[in-house]
């Protein structure tokens, strides 16, 4: 099991550069940054944990220049997305950024991508709400297309673009894995077909998560994939809960910082720290 954190950058918490660094130094395995490119004013879109809409959602920095700061900083971190809305970005600029940022870091990205929750910053976009989900995995295709051919092109009913040149091309073969978000109903046939690992938020049952980390394992064997890993956010923290999904399926977890000042991400490092070797102690 891999432990990881993430956390909003923001221009009111500690900078990416400074996280990067206190969170390699406690031996996590990887660090992730979400994307909002803003926040309509309007609210017809609710929170969908309830509640009023945190700030730092508004406030969040460009996800790939925040990574770009803690691959600087850093040597072995992981640097993942969690999540990039897909669904929002132009595939051919978003594969050259996640290109350019694998091979200057030697290696580590992990790109979670998702189709968003948000119908009022979708639309300002120009996407579709109803579309949202073909978008997304015409993206991730076209993308993929870029980063492993030398003469790239794209037919879908979102994206097309005939043959081109694009590089750099990730280190990492056949591009950085593609860890793909969501809890919807559809959303295990989704990373079946084109992801490399599904990255849920937990869904508050282990007997619930765990049935589900049952379908994703029969549906991966019957397509021919495997058992697919899961990248779990907003874990349990319990050793023995964590041995339990552990066994279902689940190869990262992934933990929320506070996007505060240093001391606040210090202090919440090392309480997820304690977790993650209490974890280990255990025999995990």
């Amino acid at each position: 099991m891999h432990f990881g954190v993430a956390v909003f950058p923001t221009d009111e918490s500690a900078d990416p550069a400074t996280i990067a660094r206190m969170t390699e130094e406690r031996g996590f395995e990887s660090l992730f940054f979400p994307e909002h490119t803003h926040i309509p004013v309007s609210r017809r879109t609710p929170y969908p944990v309830g509640g009023d809409l945190p700030s730092e959602y508004a406030r969040t920095h460009d996800p790939f220049v925040a990574l770009a700061f803690a691959a600087a900083a850093t040597t072995t971190l992981r640097l993942g997305t969690g999540i990039l809305l897909m669904a929002q970005r132009d595939p051919i600029v978003t594969a050259k950024a996640v290109a350019s940022l694998d091979v200057l870091s030697g290696g580590r990205v992990l790109l979670g991508v998702g189709a968003g929750w948000n119908i009022e910053e979708m639309e300002d976009h120009g996407v579709d709400p109803a579309r949202r989900f073909g978008r997304m995995r015409e993206g991730v295709e076209a993308m993929r297309a870029l980063w492993t051919q030398d003469e790239a092109s794209y037919e879908g009913d979102h994206i097309a673009f005939p043959p081109t040149w694009s590089w750099p091309k990730p280190l990492q073969p056949g591009g950085p894995p593609v860890l793909l978000g969501g809890n919807g109903k559809r959303v295990l046939e989704r990373v079946v077909r084109y992801g490399d690992a599904w990255y849920p938020n937990f869904l508050g049952d282990d007997d619930r998560m765990i049935a589900r980390l049952e379908k994703l394992r029969a549906l991966g064997e019957e397509a021919g994939r495997g058992a697919l890993p899961t990248t779990l956010q907003v874990a349990p923290t319990e050793p023995e809960r964590l041995e339990r999904l552990a066994a279902a399926g689940v190869t990262r977890i992934v933990w929320y910082l506070p996007p505060r000042d240093a001391a606040s991400v210090e202090r919440s490092l090392d309480r997820h720290l304690a977790a993650a070797d209490a974890y280990r102690s255990a025999g995990g």
